[in-house]
């Protein structure tokens, strides 16, 4: 006879760490480290018959082996999980990249003729055009990311883990490992706080209070718009959300990621977790609030 179990205890749910690691080709290499080392080794190989006529084989394997050695480390090479040829092809992409961007669709305009040559001479590099990663909100709400292919967001409800017993975060924590587990793409989960704006609350509170049906319930709304406006006053008032954004590499994904949010949408509902794929102008919104971190959030959004 087995005994129930401990309802104070809580299993931890294994997940893989390499859920997208590379494939391996040829032992513990990848196809890209493979392709690396291979023509690598073919160009040191043909300089080696290009040099046999005026250097012997020692000689040259001295002179070449700094090169096979760094060539090695950024193929094999890995930090934070990232390789080093990935690593070294963003710092190559960083250092070529303008560092100052300015919102300008049209393209920056070159300096007037009429500026004095040494004004020229002085001035630092040209600004570029400011190029968003997302071009364009379809009116299914998902986002065009370019070559980077289709984002589909949406916004998660929250749950307060701690205040449940340890079967039901034993259940919570498996629900939501079994959708870890599922993924088929890159899919983020993204926590970001906010100004709450507090006015239409208590303008709402302050409008509604009067039809409540019994005067202590009238009396209490009033209260409580009163106590957040002083609230608002004294401290900047934050709010969380947490947004669920599903990518998909190629251009014509979108309704893959749309896909996705279903099956994200019915994974999670298992977790208590209830995920609302966001709309265009709910889009468009996440999208401004991220790149302002100050502005307020539109009425009715």
């Amino acid at each position: 006879m087995t005994e129930p179990a401990d309802d104070d205890v809580v299993t931890p749910a294994r997940i893989p760490a390499d859920v997208s690691r590379e494939d391996r080709i040829l032992g513990p290499l990848t196809a890209r480290q493979t392709a690396i080392l291979t023509v690598a080794a073919l160009v040191l190989y043909g300089g080696y018959w290009a040099s046999r006529p005026l250097m012997g084989p020692l000689a040259y394997v001295a002179l070449v082996s700094p090169v096979a050695l760094i060539v090695t480390v950024v193929a094999v090479g890995r930090r934070d999980g990232i390789g080093m040829d990935q690593l070294l092809l963003a710092a190559l992409r960083f250092h070529s990249a303008p560092k100052r961007r300015v919102p300008a669709p049209e393209g920056v305009p070159a300096l007037p003729a009429i500026t004095p040559a040494p004004w020229k001479k002085q001035a630092s590099r040209q600004p570029a055009a400011l190029r968003p990663p997302c071009r364009e909100v379809a009116e299914t709400g998902t986002l065009d990311l370019g070559a980077d292919g289709q984002a589909a967001l949406a916004v998660c409800s929250t749950i307060n883990f701690h205040l449940r017993t340890g079967g039901e975060q034993q259940a919570l924590t498996e629900a939501f490992a079994r959708w870890l587990n599922s993924l088929t793409g890159p899919t983020q989960i993204l926590i970001r706080a906010h100004r709450l704006e507090i006015a239409p609350l208590v303008d709402e509170l302050a409008q509604t209070a009067p039809a409540l049906p019994h005067p202590a319930l009238e009396r209490a709304a009033l209260a409580h718009a009163s106590f957040l406006d002083e609230l608002a006053a004294e401290r900047d008032l934050l709010t969380r959300q947490v947004l669920l954004v599903v990518r998909e590499p190629s251009a014509t994904g979108a309704a893959r990621a749309g896909h996705r949010l279903t099956e994200a949408a019915r994974a999670l509902e298992a977790a208590e977790i209830t995920v609302s794929a966001l709309e265009a102008p709910a889009a468009a919104e996440a999208l401004r609030l991220a790149a302002d971190l100050d502005a307020a959030p539109l009425a009715g959004v």
